[in-house]
Protein backbone atom coordinates (compact mmCIF):
# COMPACT_ATOMS: atom_id res chain seq x y z
CA UNK A 1 0.00 0.00 0.00
CA UNK A 2 1.34 3.45 -0.63
CA UNK A 3 2.28 4.96 2.40
CA UNK A 4 2.96 8.27 0.77
CA UNK A 5 -0.72 9.28 -0.03
CA UNK A 6 -1.07 12.84 0.82
CA UNK A 7 -4.12 14.68 2.05
CA UNK A 8 -3.58 17.61 -0.43
CA UNK A 9 -3.83 14.66 -3.33
CA UNK A 10 -7.37 14.15 -3.08
CA UNK A 11 -8.39 18.16 -3.32
CA UNK A 12 -10.34 19.88 -6.19
CA UNK A 13 -11.89 23.30 -6.47
CA UNK A 14 -14.97 23.24 -5.79
CA UNK A 15 -17.51 26.15 -6.56
CA UNK A 16 -19.95 27.14 -3.35
CA UNK A 17 -22.79 27.71 -5.64
CA UNK A 18 -22.15 23.70 -6.45
CA UNK A 19 -23.48 22.94 -2.91
CA UNK A 20 -26.92 21.60 -3.51
CA UNK A 21 -28.94 23.48 -0.31
CA UNK A 22 -32.15 21.47 -1.90
CA UNK A 23 -33.01 18.28 -3.22
CA UNK A 24 -34.35 17.61 -6.76
CA UNK A 25 -37.96 18.14 -7.30
CA UNK A 26 -38.19 14.60 -7.82
CA UNK A 27 -35.81 12.01 -6.20
CA UNK A 28 -35.06 10.05 -9.39
CA UNK A 29 -34.38 13.03 -11.45
CA UNK A 30 -31.63 13.83 -9.83
CA UNK A 31 -28.67 13.68 -12.68
CA UNK A 32 -26.15 10.75 -12.85
CA UNK A 33 -22.63 10.52 -14.27
CA UNK A 34 -21.74 7.17 -15.14
CA UNK A 35 -17.92 6.46 -14.39
CA UNK A 36 -16.01 3.39 -15.89
CA UNK A 37 -13.30 2.59 -13.63
CA UNK A 38 -11.59 0.43 -15.85
CA UNK A 39 -11.46 3.05 -18.65
CA UNK A 40 -12.44 6.44 -16.95
CA UNK A 41 -15.01 6.68 -19.58
CA UNK A 42 -17.84 9.33 -18.47
CA UNK A 43 -21.69 9.21 -19.25
CA UNK A 44 -23.98 12.19 -18.18
CA UNK A 45 -27.64 10.33 -17.77
CA UNK A 46 -30.28 10.97 -15.02
CA UNK A 47 -30.91 8.78 -11.86
CA UNK A 48 -33.73 6.76 -13.00
CA UNK A 49 -31.50 5.46 -15.83
CA UNK A 50 -29.60 3.45 -13.46
CA UNK A 51 -31.64 0.60 -14.14
CA UNK A 52 -30.07 -0.10 -17.54
CA UNK A 53 -26.90 -0.70 -15.29
CA UNK A 54 -28.10 -3.91 -14.06
CA UNK A 55 -27.98 -7.37 -14.93
CA UNK A 56 -30.53 -10.38 -13.88
CA UNK A 57 -28.86 -11.86 -11.31
CA UNK A 58 -27.31 -8.90 -9.49
CA UNK A 59 -27.40 -7.47 -5.92
CA UNK A 60 -28.72 -4.00 -4.36
CA UNK A 61 -27.01 -3.23 -1.18
CA UNK A 62 -29.14 -0.52 0.68
CA UNK A 63 -28.49 0.98 4.42
CA UNK A 64 -32.01 1.37 6.00
CA UNK A 65 -31.19 3.31 8.56
CA UNK A 66 -33.12 6.27 9.60
CA UNK A 67 -32.18 9.80 10.78
CA UNK A 68 -33.29 10.93 14.36
CA UNK A 69 -33.89 14.51 14.39
CA UNK A 70 -30.75 14.75 16.65
CA UNK A 71 -30.46 18.71 17.13
CA UNK A 72 -32.41 19.79 19.89
CA UNK A 73 -31.92 23.24 21.40
CA UNK A 74 -32.64 24.07 25.37
CA UNK A 75 -32.10 26.65 28.11
CA UNK A 76 -29.88 26.08 31.29
CA UNK A 77 -32.68 26.04 34.13
CA UNK A 78 -30.18 28.20 36.21
CA UNK A 79 -29.89 31.41 34.38
CA UNK A 80 -32.05 30.44 30.99
CA UNK A 81 -28.98 30.62 28.63
CA UNK A 82 -29.87 29.09 25.36
CA UNK A 83 -27.76 26.06 24.62
CA UNK A 84 -27.66 23.45 21.57
CA UNK A 85 -27.81 19.36 21.73
CA UNK A 86 -26.72 16.99 18.96
CA UNK A 87 -27.10 13.97 19.93
CA UNK A 88 -24.52 11.20 18.64
CA UNK A 89 -24.96 8.35 20.37
CA UNK A 90 -27.38 6.25 22.73
CA UNK A 91 -25.32 5.13 25.31
CA UNK A 92 -27.80 3.50 27.87
CA UNK A 93 -31.02 3.87 29.29
CA UNK A 94 -31.31 7.61 28.72
CA UNK A 95 -28.18 8.52 28.52
CA UNK A 96 -26.85 10.36 25.27
CA UNK A 97 -23.45 11.46 24.06
CA UNK A 98 -23.42 14.54 22.82
CA UNK A 99 -21.92 17.81 20.73
CA UNK A 100 -22.48 21.13 22.59
CA UNK A 101 -21.99 24.34 21.72
CA UNK A 102 -21.32 27.12 23.19
CA UNK A 103 -19.80 24.22 25.55
CA UNK A 104 -18.54 26.59 28.22
CA UNK A 105 -22.08 26.83 29.38
CA UNK A 106 -21.88 23.19 29.82
CA UNK A 107 -20.25 22.51 32.80
CA UNK A 108 -20.86 18.91 34.85
CA UNK A 109 -24.16 18.80 36.90
CA UNK A 110 -25.77 21.04 34.65
CA UNK A 111 -29.37 21.06 34.24
CA UNK A 112 -31.18 21.87 30.85
CA UNK A 113 -34.77 22.70 29.72
CA UNK A 114 -36.35 21.87 26.45
CA UNK A 115 -39.72 22.47 24.90
CA UNK A 116 -41.47 24.25 28.12
CA UNK A 117 -39.79 20.99 30.18
CA UNK A 118 -41.52 18.03 28.84
CA UNK A 119 -38.07 17.40 28.25
CA UNK A 120 -35.50 17.64 30.69
CA UNK A 121 -31.37 16.66 30.79
CA UNK A 122 -28.73 16.61 33.63
CA UNK A 123 -25.18 16.77 31.96
CA UNK A 124 -22.87 13.93 33.67
CA UNK A 125 -19.66 14.13 32.12
CA UNK A 126 -17.40 15.39 29.50
CA UNK A 127 -16.54 13.37 26.47
CA UNK A 128 -12.45 13.24 25.55
CA UNK A 129 -13.53 14.32 22.47
CA UNK A 130 -15.14 17.55 24.23
CA UNK A 131 -18.41 16.17 24.14
CA UNK A 132 -21.07 16.06 27.00
CA UNK A 133 -23.08 12.90 28.25
CA UNK A 134 -26.33 14.08 29.39
CA UNK A 135 -28.91 11.82 31.12
CA UNK A 136 -32.59 12.61 29.75
CA UNK A 137 -35.49 12.62 31.85
CA UNK A 138 -39.17 12.63 30.26
CA UNK A 139 -42.66 11.20 31.00
CA UNK A 140 -43.78 9.60 28.16
CA UNK A 141 -42.00 8.18 25.01
CA UNK A 142 -38.38 9.36 23.98
CA UNK A 143 -38.72 9.28 20.29
CA UNK A 144 -41.86 10.68 19.99
CA UNK A 145 -41.07 13.71 22.39
CA UNK A 146 -37.66 13.89 20.24
CA UNK A 147 -39.88 14.05 17.15
CA UNK A 148 -41.64 17.13 18.50
CA UNK A 149 -38.55 19.23 19.55
CA UNK A 150 -35.65 17.67 17.45
CA UNK A 151 -34.29 19.06 13.92
CA UNK A 152 -32.99 17.42 11.50
CA UNK A 153 -28.55 17.82 12.00
CA UNK A 154 -28.23 18.75 8.10
CA UNK A 155 -24.60 18.68 7.52
CA UNK A 156 -23.03 22.27 8.26
CA UNK A 157 -22.30 22.98 4.13
CA UNK A 158 -26.55 23.40 3.95
CA UNK A 159 -27.16 26.61 5.39
CA UNK A 160 -31.16 27.06 4.14
CA UNK A 161 -33.55 25.18 6.03
CA UNK A 162 -35.12 22.07 4.38
CA UNK A 163 -39.07 22.33 4.33
CA UNK A 164 -39.85 18.56 4.12
CA UNK A 165 -37.64 16.74 6.13
CA UNK A 166 -38.45 13.50 4.79
CA UNK A 167 -36.69 14.29 1.84
CA UNK A 168 -33.47 13.87 4.19
CA UNK A 169 -34.94 10.40 4.39
CA UNK A 170 -34.41 7.33 2.56
CA UNK A 171 -37.85 5.86 1.41
CA UNK A 172 -36.79 2.50 2.67
CA UNK A 173 -35.38 4.06 6.23
CA UNK A 174 -36.43 2.19 9.25
CA UNK A 175 -33.79 1.54 11.99
CA UNK A 176 -33.91 4.69 13.85
CA UNK A 177 -29.99 5.68 15.51
CA UNK A 178 -28.43 7.83 12.23
CA UNK A 179 -26.58 11.49 12.93
CA UNK A 180 -27.05 12.01 8.72
CA UNK A 181 -28.21 10.40 6.20
CA UNK A 182 -27.21 7.64 3.76
CA UNK A 183 -27.47 10.58 0.84
CA UNK A 184 -26.71 8.06 -2.17
CA UNK A 185 -30.25 6.19 -1.56
CA UNK A 186 -31.94 9.43 -1.72
CA UNK A 187 -32.50 9.31 -4.87
CA UNK A 188 -34.78 5.74 -5.13
CA UNK A 189 -38.30 5.59 -5.06
CA UNK A 190 -40.40 2.64 -4.15
CA UNK A 191 -41.27 2.67 -8.35
CA UNK A 192 -38.21 2.44 -9.00
CA UNK A 193 -36.65 0.00 -7.07
CA UNK A 194 -39.76 -2.52 -7.87
CA UNK A 195 -38.32 -1.23 -11.77
CA UNK A 196 -35.11 -3.12 -10.32
CA UNK A 197 -36.41 -5.66 -8.48
CA UNK A 198 -38.32 -6.76 -11.97
CA UNK A 199 -35.55 -7.09 -13.47
CA UNK A 200 -34.29 -10.19 -11.67
CA UNK A 201 -31.96 -8.21 -9.32
CA UNK A 202 -32.21 -9.09 -5.47
CA UNK A 203 -32.40 -6.32 -3.17
CA UNK A 204 -31.13 -6.09 0.20
CA UNK A 205 -31.06 -4.27 3.19
CA UNK A 206 -28.05 -3.81 5.88
CA UNK A 207 -27.86 -0.99 8.50
CA UNK A 208 -24.77 1.37 9.52
CA UNK A 209 -25.97 4.22 12.00
CA UNK A 210 -24.32 7.72 9.93
CA UNK A 211 -22.04 9.15 12.76
CA UNK A 212 -21.18 12.97 11.94
CA UNK A 213 -17.82 11.99 12.41
CA UNK A 214 -18.09 11.29 8.30
CA UNK A 215 -17.70 14.61 7.90
CA UNK A 216 -14.73 15.39 10.07
CA UNK A 217 -12.42 16.89 8.03
CA UNK A 218 -8.84 14.73 7.30
CA UNK A 219 -6.33 17.35 9.24
CA UNK A 220 -3.35 14.80 9.21
CA UNK A 221 -0.69 15.79 6.05
CA UNK A 222 -0.23 11.76 5.26
CA UNK A 223 -3.55 10.27 5.30
CA UNK A 224 -2.44 7.04 7.11
CA UNK A 225 -2.39 9.43 10.34
CA UNK A 226 -5.63 10.27 10.16
CA UNK A 227 -8.22 8.67 12.85
CA UNK A 228 -11.26 7.17 11.75
CA UNK A 229 -14.91 7.41 13.36
CA UNK A 230 -16.48 4.05 14.10
CA UNK A 231 -20.00 3.56 13.11
CA UNK A 232 -22.26 0.66 14.06
CA UNK A 233 -23.82 -2.06 11.92
CA UNK A 234 -25.60 -4.68 11.70
CA UNK A 235 -26.26 -7.50 8.67
CA UNK A 236 -28.47 -10.09 9.06
CA UNK A 237 -28.60 -13.73 7.69
CA UNK A 238 -31.18 -13.38 5.31
CA UNK A 239 -28.78 -10.43 4.16
CA UNK A 240 -25.43 -12.01 4.09
CA UNK A 241 -27.07 -15.66 2.19
CA UNK A 242 -28.38 -13.45 -0.32
CA UNK A 243 -25.46 -11.64 -1.05
CA UNK A 244 -22.91 -14.99 -1.30
CA UNK A 245 -25.40 -16.62 -3.73
CA UNK A 246 -25.24 -13.52 -5.81
CA UNK A 247 -21.55 -13.73 -5.36
CA UNK A 248 -21.80 -17.51 -5.78
CA UNK A 249 -23.67 -17.03 -9.05
CA UNK A 250 -21.56 -14.70 -10.53
CA UNK A 251 -23.61 -11.51 -10.06
CA UNK A 252 -22.43 -8.23 -9.19
CA UNK A 253 -23.18 -6.56 -5.57
CA UNK A 254 -23.79 -2.45 -6.02
CA UNK A 255 -23.51 -1.25 -2.99
CA UNK A 256 -25.19 2.13 -2.34
CA UNK A 257 -23.26 4.51 -0.49
CA UNK A 258 -20.29 4.41 1.22
CA UNK A 259 -22.12 3.32 4.46
CA UNK A 260 -23.40 0.16 2.60
CA UNK A 261 -19.65 -0.28 1.33
CA UNK A 262 -17.69 0.42 4.48
CA UNK A 263 -20.06 -2.27 6.20
CA UNK A 264 -19.99 -5.10 3.41
CA UNK A 265 -15.92 -4.96 3.23
CA UNK A 266 -15.96 -5.18 6.98
CA UNK A 267 -17.55 -7.92 7.52
CA UNK A 268 -16.41 -9.65 3.76
CA UNK A 269 -13.46 -12.67 3.95
CA UNK A 270 -10.64 -12.61 1.15
CA UNK A 271 -13.34 -14.42 -1.40
CA UNK A 272 -15.66 -11.90 -1.21
CA UNK A 273 -18.02 -14.08 1.11
CA UNK A 274 -19.94 -12.43 4.16
CA UNK A 275 -21.00 -13.46 7.21
CA UNK A 276 -24.15 -12.25 9.52
CA UNK A 277 -21.97 -9.60 11.87
CA UNK A 278 -23.46 -6.36 13.95
CA UNK A 279 -20.58 -4.24 15.76
CA UNK A 280 -18.68 -1.52 15.13
CA UNK A 281 -16.74 -0.46 11.91
CA UNK A 282 -13.60 1.94 11.92
CA UNK A 283 -12.23 1.04 8.52
CA UNK A 284 -10.65 3.29 6.44
CA UNK A 285 -10.59 2.44 2.93
CA UNK A 286 -7.90 4.46 0.28
CA UNK A 287 -5.92 3.65 -2.83
CA UNK A 288 -4.11 0.51 -2.46
CA UNK A 289 -7.28 -1.03 -0.47
CA UNK A 290 -7.69 -4.61 -2.46
CA UNK A 291 -12.31 -4.50 -2.35
CA UNK A 292 -13.28 -8.00 -1.49
CA UNK A 293 -17.21 -7.57 -2.06
CA UNK A 294 -18.37 -4.20 -3.92
CA UNK A 295 -18.09 -4.38 -7.55
CA UNK A 296 -20.66 -1.51 -8.54
CA UNK A 297 -20.99 1.99 -6.37
CA UNK A 298 -23.51 4.33 -6.18
CA UNK A 299 -22.31 7.36 -4.62
CA UNK A 300 -23.03 11.48 -4.39
CA UNK A 301 -20.08 14.09 -5.04
CA UNK A 302 -18.21 14.66 -2.03
CA UNK A 303 -16.08 16.85 -0.16
CA UNK A 304 -12.65 17.55 -1.29
CA UNK A 305 -9.79 15.91 1.00
CA UNK A 306 -12.43 13.40 2.69
CA UNK A 307 -12.20 10.21 3.63
CA UNK A 308 -15.20 9.39 1.17
CA UNK A 309 -13.50 10.62 -1.60
CA UNK A 310 -10.26 8.52 -0.45
CA UNK A 311 -12.71 5.29 -0.46
CA UNK A 312 -13.82 6.04 -4.15
CA UNK A 313 -10.66 7.24 -5.50
CA UNK A 314 -9.48 3.23 -4.07
CA UNK A 315 -12.59 1.79 -6.46
CA UNK A 316 -12.25 3.81 -9.40
CA UNK A 317 -8.49 5.46 -9.42
CA UNK A 318 -7.44 8.90 -7.89
CA UNK A 319 -6.69 10.44 -11.04
CA UNK A 320 -9.95 9.05 -12.83
CA UNK A 321 -12.22 10.40 -9.95
CA UNK A 322 -10.20 13.86 -9.90
CA UNK A 323 -10.94 14.04 -13.83
CA UNK A 324 -14.39 12.81 -13.61
CA UNK A 325 -14.85 15.33 -10.57
CA UNK A 326 -13.51 18.33 -12.81
CA UNK A 327 -16.40 17.06 -15.47
CA UNK A 328 -18.63 17.44 -12.89
CA UNK A 329 -18.08 21.22 -12.02
CA UNK A 330 -17.92 22.21 -15.64
CA UNK A 331 -21.12 20.40 -16.72
CA UNK A 332 -22.52 21.79 -13.36
CA UNK A 333 -23.32 19.00 -11.15
CA UNK A 334 -24.88 19.31 -7.68
CA UNK A 335 -22.27 18.40 -5.07
CA UNK A 336 -22.85 16.49 -1.68
CA UNK A 337 -25.64 15.13 0.46
CA UNK A 338 -28.14 16.73 -1.13
CA UNK A 339 -26.80 16.73 -4.89
CA UNK A 340 -26.48 14.80 -7.27
CA UNK A 341 -25.17 11.44 -8.14
CA UNK A 342 -22.47 9.10 -9.42
CA UNK A 343 -22.47 5.16 -10.20
CA UNK A 344 -19.12 3.87 -10.31
CA UNK A 345 -19.22 0.60 -12.81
Amino acid sequence: MDVKLKRQDFYYDLPEELIAQHPSDKREESRLMVLDKNSGKIEHKIFRDIIDYFSEGDCLVLNDTKVIPARLFGQKAETGAKIEFLLLKRLEDDKWETLVKPGKKAKVGTEIIFGDGILKGEILDRTESGGRVIKFYYDGIFEEILDKLGEMPLPPYITEKLEDKERYQTVYSRNEGSAAAPTAGLHFTHELLEKIRKKGVSIVYITLHVGLGTFRPVKAENILEHSMHSEYYEVSKEAVDTINRVKNNGGRIFAVGTTSTRTLETIGDENGFVSPKSGWTDIFIYPGYEFKVVDRLITNFHLPESTLIMLISALAGRDNVLKAYDVAVKERYRFFSLGDAMLIK
